[in-house]
């Protein structure tokens, strides 16, 4: 009866029932040890008693435990980063390999691990095993690092005896995906630094220089070209009301990302808008793609039913138009349409990708035509990413002399015409 209810219940209140508990935090204890020695130290526990009982297995009579208090100005460490659970997964997945025993392993990870919070988190995670939970249960009580596709991937290894296995295809899984996040980054993160840059000095030229030339035209007596007076009166605002104009900027990216957060629609318009970029929109689009076969490749070699694995890409595509389009997929799929034929109808896929899963499907090697797809796909990022920089190189320095120059021809041009009139 038991075992029906359980059956019965959602996968979502499963996790949820399964994130609830004490959540344990770091002690700092100050004791003796068998020797009759001083000794101090931290622990992770959920309360002092139990802190104290754990100490005194290990030889040391705690005197004073207490919670480790918060840093005052937040100085926490290092945040702990995507690249970072990438190198946890891939270590974990070392070790089991190795056969190294799971609770062990964390021990091992933890203490090569130079980051304190993700140390701390290893931990953590470790004492939820230590204690009788499962590696899934454990990692859904940090869905911040640990989303349903990582837990989903644990789960489906531990429940088959192949933790090991999987563990390695989720380490490839997450160093395929932030090595696409890279070639992202790197193909926007220079044009963005030398816009910024130059923008920076433009506002110092407004603020400094234009006004020092202003009062020079001044006592000239004669009437300033248009483009010299369009040019001072930005910089008058600037002077006036420079700090107004960062706070209007600050509330402006707030107020977009809160609408992008808060508001599906605007999500939806605004992923929409970005897919036809030109050039940084196909690479968008190559890496939505990568990142579809990827993941569905990922998850269903693991074994993870085609509804829940299209569940879980949906989650993962990183573009609402792509999200809500595999959530078409997948209610289409649940209804006995084959999955490229699914795919065909929302016409916003390659032919590449759809013929590829109906060759899969057809073979019943679905996981591996993925696989190559979503390799062939990496490999169109990184060439466009190539292209791109070597195209934005030119237009940034035409950005760069537009605005730097125009402010210089704006402040000499008056006297370039007062020295034709002499």
């Amino acid at each position: 009866m038991a075992t029906a209810q359980a059956q019965k219940q959602s996968p979502a209140a499963a996790r949820k029932a399964a994130t609830k508990g004490p959540t344990s935090v770091t002690y700092i204890y100050k004791g003796l040890d068998k020797k009759g020695n001083k000794i101090d130290g931290e622990m992770e526990g959920v309360s002092p008693a139990i802190v104290k009982a754990q100490l005194l297995k290990q030889g040391i009579r705690a005197n004073n435990v207490r919670k480790k208090p918060k840093p005052l100005f937040g100085g926490g460490g290092k945040k702990i980063k995507p690249s970072d659970i990438a190198v946890f997964s891939r270590q974990m997945a070392t070790m089991m390999k190795a056969g190294v025993p799971l609770v062990q392993s964390f021990e091992i990870v933890a203490d090569g691990l130079d980051n304190p919070n993700v140390r701390k988190l290893v931990l953590n995670i470790r004492e939820d095993v230590a204690a009788g939970g499962g590696f899934a249960v454990a990692l859904r009580k940090h869905p911040k690092y640990f989303d349903d596709l990582f837990c989903n991937l644990v789960e489906a290894g531990e429940q088959s005896g192949s933790l090991e296995t999987m563990l390695d295809r989720v380490a490839t899984y997450k160093e395929k995906t932030e090595a696409l996040k890279a070639k992202i980054r790197k193909a926007l993160t220079y044009p963005i630094a030398v816009i910024v840059v130059a923008f920076i000095v433009t506002a110092i030229l407004l603020i400094k220089v234009v006004p020092a030339f202003a009062e020079t035209f001044a006592g000239f007596g004669a009437d300033l070209p248009a483009f010299t007076l369009f040019v001072m009166s930005i910089s008058d605002f600037m002077v006036e009301r420079w700090l107004h104009a960062i706070v209007g900027l600050v509330a402006i990216v707030f107020v977009f990302k809160e609408a992008k957060k808060r508001s599906k629609t605007f999500a939806y318009a605004l992923d929409k808008y970005i897919l036809k970029v030109p050039v940084i929109g196909n690479i968008i689009y190559l890496s939505i793609m990568a990142r579809f076969a990827r993941t569905l490749s990922t998850t269903f070699a693991a074994g993870v039913p085609l509804i829940d694995a299209l569940t879980s890409v949906a989650g993962a595509a990183g573009n609402q138009v792509y999200s809500n389009a595999i959530i078409k997929i997948r209610d289409e799929v649940s209804t006995g349409i084959q999955l490229n034929t699914a795919i065909r109808a929302q016409k916003i896929f390659p032919s590449l990708l759809i013929q590829m899963a109906a060759i899969g499907e057809e073979s019943g090697a679905l996981d591996e035509m993925l696989e190559k797809v979503a390799l062939y796909y990496e490999d169109e990022v990184d060439n466009q990413v190539d292209n791109l920089t070597a195209l934005l190189e030119p237009m940034i320095m035409s950005v760069l002399g537009v605005l730097v120059g125009g402010l210089l021809i704006a402040m000499y041009l008056p006297i370039f015409q007062m020295g034709s009139v002499i």
